[in-house]
């Protein structure tokens, strides 16, 4: 059956996916011999010469993601789970040469997890066929279509079998999703687990009416005591590098986070995150998406966010799977009405 499924965030859905997707390839045999290539930085075979040689094999699952950052995480994640089998992957996404991806495309990799900007780009050279494809996975669809790629899902679909598997998975439903989901699906069925467009219920909302003017300070001293690491998140990518820079030189250790960063500068900056050497991590909305970071004490909004929707998005980094976690809205006086509209449409009242 084809699926239609929204889930709170943390709640494994790309685990979901990639579990049975594994599984049923194992069962009907995985074709091909290139082992999975998550990075720019994964080297060509002696095997992929000769996957030239032979009849190309085609790749049978085609999983479609926003950002770079997601495409790779669930590349990893298939990979690890696949990685004494057989089954072969990679990550197609840009920012990166193209070499490397091509050869895994050409090759026939069994399952390409890719952005869709970046598969077009290769569609257009024909690197890629896409006519074995058995099983399309739209993750964080509602993210694709607030970043515009709807077009270019469309054009890529068109591209694949009519007879084939589709999954779409989301955190929030929008009816513009939905409508979209309709288009591309046949007799799906639903799943929705948790409250539709609703934060965790394991997160505590606070708000501070604090004028756009003392922000920074109210952020610096509150973070001079932070619980754990903190994600905050700016509305645009110069708010982000300058409210890092105004942190690092109040002796925050922080790092900011968005798309006009090198695909080297974004790992490390998550991976620092991650493993400590950064209690801040100041993100945009886009650079954010899909970042899968255990234990984040607080989600910040140093502005209010663009929607309800952008709300559930990133307070949803925190009190993943049950935890515990924090989220804080700055709001300027002027910004009342629309605090009050938010706590109205997500169903939340900010303490």
């Amino acid at each position: 059956n084809d699926l239609i499924a929204c889930a709170e965030t943390g709640t494994g859905k790309t685990a979901a996916f990639d579990v049975p997707m594994l599984q049923r390839l194992l069962e009907n045999g995985a074709g091909s011999r290139l082992k999975s290539l998550p990075s720019e930085e994964a080297e060509a075979g002696p095997e992929l010469a000769e996957s030239a040689n032979d009849a190309r094999p085609r790749s049978r699952v085609l999983v479609l993601a926003p950002t770079r950052e997601l495409a790779v995480q669930i590349e990893d994640e298939i990979h690890g789970l696949s990685y004494h089998t057989s089954i072969t992957s990679a990550a197609v996404y840009g920012g990166v040469d193209m070499g490397v991806q091509e050869r895994a495309l050409r090759a026939g990799v069994d399952i390409v997890v890719a952005t869709p900007g970046r598969l077009i780009d290769h569609m257009r050279q024909q690197n890629a066929d896409l006519g074995g494809v058995e099983l399309l996975v739209l993750d964080e669809a509602d993210r694709m279509m607030d970043m515009g790629f709807w077009p270019d899902v469309r054009r890529i679909i068109a591209a694949l079998p009519t007879v084939r598997q589709t999954l779409l998975f989301s955190a929030t439903m929008p009816d513009e999703v939905v409508r979209f989901a309709l288009e591309i699906v046949r007799e799906p069925k639903f799943v929705q687990v948790g409250q539709r467009s609703a934060p965790p219920k394991t997160i505590t909302h606070r708000a501070f009416v604090v004028p756009s003017g003392g922000k920074i300070e109210w952020l610096i001293e509150h973070l001079r005591r932070p619980k754990g690491p903190v994600l905050i998140f700016s509305r645009t990518k110069i708010g982000a590098d300058r409210l890092a820079r105004k942190l690092a030189a109040a002796g925050i250790h922080c790092i900011a986070l968005h798309a006009d960063r090198t695909m080297d500068q974004r790992r490390q900056a998550v991976e620092g995150f991650r493993g400590g050497k950064y209690k801040v991590l100041v993100a945009t909305d886009i650079a954010a998406r899909g970042l899968d970071i255990d234990g984040i004490h607080t989600v910040i909004n140093y502005e209010m966010p663009d929607s309800p929707d952008a709300y559930v998005h990133r307070v949803g980094r925190t009190g993943r799977a049950d935890e515990v976690g924090q989220a804080i809205t700055l709001v300027a006086p002027e910004e009342r009405h629309a605090l009050a509209l938010l706590e109205k449409t997500i169903g939340v009242h900010l303490q």
